[in-house]
């Protein structure tokens, strides 16, 4: 069940009406065209989650505070025994993990989603603690776009593939029981 829906960033939005009214500076061109491109690979998650049809919750787009600190999640589902947080990214292109790495081939290093992926479990972990809950959490970072391969990808990571998601999304529906009024209450 759609708990909460997502909706375009502010910031998308500002750099959308500013792309229509000028030529935006490369770098600033460059950084709009990441924003939407982030926001286009959530959205399909959007939709793919859209279809599940067992016990569960799914807040889209949350953006919360822990210990003085804001975080954000891109989606996050709520099931009887779990709750489950998704860092959607739309990387296309081949990459190479090495060594903690993540490298756009041919030799581009970028920011390793591994390292939001933690943090955000983290503070997520703190969070519902904090609330008076203790449902255990998984993180995946889900890579959305079906032009992506990552070259020595460790088994064991949280990685979710674009070959995997839909029996990865079946699966989790198929395992779901029965929601309370606590777990209503902590989508709340």
């Amino acid at each position: 069940m759609l708990y909460k829906s997502r909706s375009k960033p502010e910031e998308l939005l500002i750099f959308e009406y500013l792309d229509r009214r000028m030529t935006l500076p490369e770098a600033e061109r460059n950084y709009y065209l990441f924003l939407k491109k982030g926001f286009e690979g959530e959205v399909i998650f959007d939709t793919l989650t859209e279809n599940l049809r067992g016990e569960c919750i799914v807040l889209n787009d949350l953006l919360l505070k822990s210990n003085k600190t804001t975080f954000q999640i891109d989606t996050l589902i709520i099931t009887s025994n779990k709750a489950y947080f998704y860092e959607v990214k739309n990387y296309e292109g081949d990459y190479l993990y090495e060594t903690d790495k993540f490298i756009k081939l041919p030799k581009t290093e970028v920011t390793n989603p591994l390292n939001q992926l933690r943090r955000s479990e983290t503070l997520l972990k703190q969070l519902i603690l904090s609330l008076g809950y203790s449902l255990p959490i998984e993180g995946l970072v889900v890579f959305i776009n079906p032009e992506f391969y990552l070259y020595q990808s460790p088994q064991n990571y949280p990685f979710l593939f674009p070959n995997q998601i839909n029996r990865y999304l079946r699966q989790l529906d198929s395992n779901t029981m029965k929601l309370t009024d606590k777990h209503r209450a902590l989508a709340e």
